[in-house]
């Protein structure tokens, strides 16, 4: 018995030095498959948190400690119900060193998972990105995906200014970074976004959106597009496993990434071009007695006056017929320079990925000066003619549109003159006149005295124009004493609005209303009571 028991301890004793000789089988190679990635807080204009890091654990496995796969994949399946058995069981049998089993557990899950005892897994300390506004700002904060990494908005910018470099290099994990503050007040953003959503379903319409821009700096104060999405779970899965398509449709912001017609809010930029050109004053007449005929189409007003206008009055009463005589004393290739020069041609320039490209004719001709006067025959987006509208307000000054905070010296630099600052003086004299005597009043607010111009646009649906569907946008500024903002609305394919109207007046005008006068408080714009025909109106004029 003791001959026996020494054989037996000698050879435990010599497997111990053979375990103790032999490099152990170790999952510190799980170092090199992902980097726990910081990224910086985002804040808004006053500080609030938009998106922030919270400290997470992932699940592995080590395929070779794995004892019994099967018995492994009947334990998790107690933690997580939807575990996907056939994935999880190949898994833990491929005989590698490492194999990601569920990303960011929540604590109860982890809990749930180490009294299971189960050998060969492990947990990895990983970061989750949480936006506590939910889609509050999505379309501008954007997301990220499991690693971390920025995939829309501003996370995306951020990677592109060189966060992914700077994780790649290991020099983000767990290190602490500044907050990047954006332009936007997280009250505002709440506000206007639920205006938007509102709209969307009062109106039975297939999407909305508004933009608030500080005409001074270029500044986006709020921007919102519906429908949304909820960035903490950027991706939606049905009970059957599959993607929610109809949720992923969300992440489309039809105010930068998308290009629409913008119908009649054109003839803003079309009347500062004759009145820049000298072409026409705010004292000039034009014929708008009858349609015009031209090229087998017939262009007529909505609602005309078969008499000649003034320039007020084809603003006031939206005469396709005005407009387009404006276009034509101007000519085809001034107005194509005019509208290049007010940007609407060519790609925006901001920090927001993924903005979309306008389009045009290819060979500008008569018909198409003519159609594009009052916004049919060019898309652009949204944005780019709110940034256009307040170039015409702010005394003639284009400013690139920014999502970061820009102060008035460093817009002041990066400004561009673009119409005379007598132009715009005029134009702000017409957006107040319209807010007082024409489509605008459906937007004005009591004490804000707000001025703008109406869109009604007949969608173009495969190529053809569709007169039962519209685009409708209104593109309106505040207070129209001296304009601070610029506001701009829009609604896709509305089937009804107020008093049962479809057009811009009856939709877009009023989102106008109830944006301006629950964020103008909030934006420190005072306001101001009395008859809003006093001409203290052309003080700043």
């Amino acid at each position: 018995m003791i001959a026996g028991c020494a054989v037996a301890f000698t050879i435990v004793g010599i497997r111990l030095v053979q375990y103790g000789l032999v490099d152990p089988i170790v999952t510190g190679s799980i170092e090199n498959v992902s980097r726990v990635a910081s990224r910086p807080n985002i804040i808004d204009r006053n500080g609030e948190l938009l998106a922030t890091d919270l400290n997470m654990v992932s699940l592995y496995a080590d395929p070779r400690r794995i004892v019994d796969p099967d018995e492994v994949v009947e334990k998790l399946a107690q933690v997580f119900p939807n575990l996907d058995w056939k994935d999880t069981d190949k898994k833990l049998r491929s005989g590698t060193a490492f194999q990601w089993l569920r990303r960011q557990l929540t604590p109860r899950q982890q809990a749930d998972i180490l009294a299971l005892g189960i050998p060969g897994i492990g947990f990895r300390p990983e970061k989750r990105r949480f936006y506590p506004g939910a889609a509050t700002a999505s379309h501008i904060v954007g997301h990220v995906n499991v690693d971390n990494q920025g995939l829309a908005g501003m996370e995306r910018y951020l990677d592109q200014q060189g966060l992914a470099d700077l994780r790649d290099l290991g020099m983000t994990s767990g290190m602490p970074l500044e907050p990047v503050q954006l332009s936007i007040d997280l009250r505002v953003q709440n506000l206007v976004r639920d205006v938007v959503e509102k709209a969307m379903v009062e109106y039975q319409a297939e999407a909305a959106g508004a933009v608030i821009l500080d005409v001074d700096t270029g500044e986006v104060i709020a921007m919102a597009s519906v429908p949304d999405y909820d960035p903490n779970q950027p991706s939606r899965t049905l009970s059957d496993g599959s993607i929610d398509k109809e949720y992923e449709k969300g992440w489309f912001n039809r105010m930068s990434n998308a290009t629409f017609e913008m119908g009649s809010t054109f003839k803003s930029f079309t009347l500062a071009m004759g009145l820049d050109a000298e072409k026409i004053t705010l004292n000039s007449v034009v014929d708008a007695s009858r349609p015009i005929r031209m090229g087998g189409f017939t262009i007529k007003d909505f609602k005309g006056k078969n008499r000649p206008l003034s320039i007020p009055e084809v603003f006031q009463y939206s005469s396709n017929i005005g407009t387009a005589a404006v276009a034509d004393r101007v000519g085809i290739e001034g107005h194509q320079e005019f509208l290049t020069r007010l940007g609407l041609l060519s790609k925006m320039e901001t920090e927001m990925p993924g903005v979309a490209t306008p389009t045009q004719p290819r060979a500008w001709k008569k018909i198409n000066s003519v159609t594009i006067s009052f916004g049919h025959g060019v898309a652009t987006t949204p944005l780019q003619t709110a940034v256009a509208a307040a170039a015409l307000m702010n005394g003639g000054y284009l400013i690139r549109p920014t999502f970061l905070p820009r102060s008035p010296e460093d817009a002041k630099r990066a400004a561009r003159r673009v119409i005379k600052e007598k132009t715009s003086a005029d134009m702000r004299y017409l957006y107040n006149w319209n807010g007082i005597k024409g489509s605008g009043r459906g937007a004005q607010v009591e004490g804000f005295h707000v001025g703008g111009k109406t869109g009604t646009a007949d969608k173009v649906i495969n190529g053809r124009y569709a007169k039962d569907i519209n685009f409708n946008a209104f593109v309106a500024a505040f207070p129209m004493n001296k304009p601070k903002y610029v506001v701009l609305s829009i609604v896709d394919a509305p089937k009804t609005g107020v008093h049962g109207g479809r057009t811009a007046a009856s939709t877009a005008a009023p989102m106008i209303k109830a944006i301006i006068g629950r964020v103008a408080p909030l934006l420190g714009v005072a306001p101001r009571f009395g008859s809003e025909d006093q001409p203290y109106t052309l003080v700043n004029y």
